[in-house]
């Protein structure tokens, strides 16, 4: 664990894991480490191939890998920026017009989310879980850090997102 709020990320130890200074980071058997979560999802995919989590088929991994790019890019990145830009934790200075910015690029991206689930799939690629739902409930649990609202407009993301944090494995590691 690297406690980002304190700085954490910046000392020789973790700098030493990822110079820089960024996470995720995976270590790996042999003590070497890994640092970019496109990397570290096709180690382990690799590595544990089931379940899949990318997708079985071509047009599936093609399929997945699209969705986990709009949650990544659009999604997660924008809402971290957001709240970087009104309350940040690591004590930035308040920058209302890129909030503002940044959050109409989140909920354009969430728009497109909502249509893929309004066909009542339970997970956002289908009919299975994927990197794409990992990727997006990092999104969400940082909204809810963050107190940035998912609006009701959004009743199907809100509605995965709600199945999503019961699975055992999401209540393992969501603490919000």
């Amino acid at each position: 664990m690297v406690n980002l709020a304190q700085g954490e990320q910046k000392e020789p130890a973790h700098l030493a894991r990822n110079p820089l200074g960024k996470l995720p980071v995976l270590e790996l058997d042999d003590g070497t480490h890994l640092t970019e979560s496109l990397a570290i999802i096709e180690y382990l995919e690799e590595r544990y191939p089931d379940p899949s989590m990318i997708g079985r088929t071509d047009i599936e991994r093609a399929r997945v890998r699209e969705l986990e790019r709009i949650a990544e890019l659009r999604v997660l990145t924008p809402v971290a920026l957001v709240i970087h830009a009104t309350n940040s934790p690591l004590g930035l200075a308040p920058n209302p017009a890129l909030a503002t910015y940044f959050r109409a690029i989140f909920l354009e991206a969430l728009r497109v989310l909502e249509a893929r689930l309004s066909d009542e799939r339970p997970f956002v690629a289908g009919a299975r879980p994927s990197v794409a739902d990992c990727t997006l409930a990092a999104a969400f649990q940082f909204a809810r850090f963050g107190s940035v609202e998912i609006e009701p407009e959004f009743q199907h993301l809100r509605q995965w997102d709600a199945r999503y944090r019961e699975r055992p494995s999401a209540r393992a590691v969501l603490s919000l």
